[in-house]
């Protein structure tokens, strides 16, 4: 599970909107923007070229 009070201070770096933890794929999502931002040894990758774009 990853921190949830990280979670609450973490906004997607494009739109500034809240991320979703999805803990199938480790990953931190932004719906509006479809990017899911890797989280790597629990550190979030927080750059929009390392994101994966949402289907």
């Amino acid at each position: 599970m990853f921190n949830q009070n990280l979670l609450a201070m973490l906004a997607c770096p494009v739109c500034q909107g809240e991320l979703l933890w999805d803990a199938t794929t480790e990953e931190l999502v932004c719906r509006v923007d479809r990017l899911a931002y890797p989280v790597i040894d629990n550190i979030p990758v927080m750059l929009e070229n390392r994101a994966r774009r949402i289907e």
